[in-house]
């Protein structure tokens, strides 16, 4: 019985939707695939992100086996969950698998998570107990976590503190610290720039076609800001900061790869449209973004990848939010929590651009999210538990 058990290969989906779950996700999958002769491994996609998840597919070179192609426009959150699990279910009904992998907080996280429970098949949570401990920030990722890690078997944190979050809820067994595997993904793609001269050329242009030389004297600050909890006059006040940065500091390239929700188009091009050293995009491929980050000077996001990722390019970035679930890179130095007021904003970029011993600090901070080897670390765990 023990070898005809370590021979029958082990069936894992994983089920993702959005831009950031695919990227930290396709170092495990390939990590997966090394194991071939104990895991057959397959990937369903609701598409919650359909043009920005295809873009990371295709440079992770990752071809998924069920899209399920679920958005509608102007669906609700209500309508969204209910079609995820409803598609979801059915995809659980064919393939049978044995363990469903996860990630984050996402809708189509929590409706794999539900869709699995129902099934009582066993569930992986990938960036697992992370908490901002305030229901509606962000919204609506905070409660979908703390739900999937109470339908959860196996919970991989990526940090102490995300343990820790989680024995406080009572949630105690199968609980591992191994690192962000948004760190894998960071090494790993800019690794396949490197090492794809035509790829690295074609990115260069791009951004030379914006009026963004690399080489140039310019400091270039890198912008995103998208949550929906930022809708209005946070992100008003987010870009009034922006505008008086650009003017105060004109020998500064800032460049904000937009986001396609018109609640922030509309604003964003309302307040920083026509200034010179402004540079407004649409949304960047992940290849893209990864080499301009590698290239800033600074950064200012309300991303809660872009907080894992920067630390491990010694880049100081400020957190444009009221309260962060990753609390971690706040504790070590490796970011700084200026909210959405403008004149924090201003002041914070200010220090940085003017005070080189201020700036020169974050070149000495470790990052607290991980060391890039926790796909491996996540795949050992599970070999281990599949072979006893």
């Amino acid at each position: 019985m023990l070898y005809l058990k370590m021979f029958i290969k082990k069936k894992i989906l994983f089920i993702f939707g959005t831009r950031p779950e695919a990227i930290k996700l396709a170092p495990l999958y390939w990590e997966f695939k090394k194991y071939y002769q104990i895991f057959e491994t397959k990937v369903c996609i609701t598409a919650q992100h359909r043009q920005m998840l295809d873009q990371v597919l295709n440079f992770f070179q990752i071809k998924p086996d069920y899209d399920l192609n679920v958005m509608k426009e102007n669906q609700s959150l209500s309508e969204l969950t209910a079609n995820c699990i409803i598609k979801i279910e059915k995809i659980l009904n064919t393939y049978k698998p044995d363990l469903i992998l996860l990630q984050g907080d996402t809708t189509t996280a929590l409706a794999g998570a539900l869709a699995g429970f129902y099934q009582k098949i066993k569930i992986a949570h990938i960036e697992a107990g992370l908490r901002s401990f305030d229901k509606y920030s962000p919204f609506p990722e905070e409660i979908n976590r703390v739900i999937i890690s109470h339908l959860a078997d196996y919970h991989f944190a990526p940090t102490k503190e995300a343990k820790k979050n989680l024995i406080k809820e009572n949630i105690k067994k199968n609980i591992w610290v191994v690192g962000n595997t948004v760190i894998d993904a960071l090494f790993l793609g800019l690794n396949k720039i490197e090492n794809n001269s035509n790829l690295k050329t074609r990115i260069e242009n791009y951004f030379l076609s914006l009026g963004l030389n690399f080489n140039s004297s310019n400091k270039i600050i890198v912008v995103t800001s998208h949550r929906r909890e930022s809708f209005g006059e946070d992100l008003q006040n987010i870009c009034e900061a922006i505008k008086e940065i650009s003017l105060k500091y004109k020998n500064t390239k800032i460049i904000y790869p937009v986001h396609l929700n018109p609640n922030v188009k509309k604003t964003v091009y309302e307040f920083l449209k026509g200034l010179d050293n402004v540079i407004l995009t649409e949304p960047l491929e992940y290849p893209y973004f990864i080499y301009l980050v590698s290239k800033s000077y600074l950064i200012l996001t309300d991303s809660g990848g872009i907080q894992e990722e920067v630390p491990s390019l010694k880049k100081p970035l400020l957190v444009m939010r009221r309260v962060t679930e990753r609390k971690e890179g706040i504790e070590a130095g490796t970011s700084i929590l200026v909210g959405t007021s403008s004149d924090n904003i201003i002041e914070k970029v200010s220090i940085l651009l003017e005070n080189p011993e201020e700036y020169n600090k974050f070149k000495f901070h470790i990052n607290p999210y991980g060391d890039g080897k926790a796909s491996k670390r996540i795949v050992k765990i599970l070999e281990k538990i599949y072979s006893e």
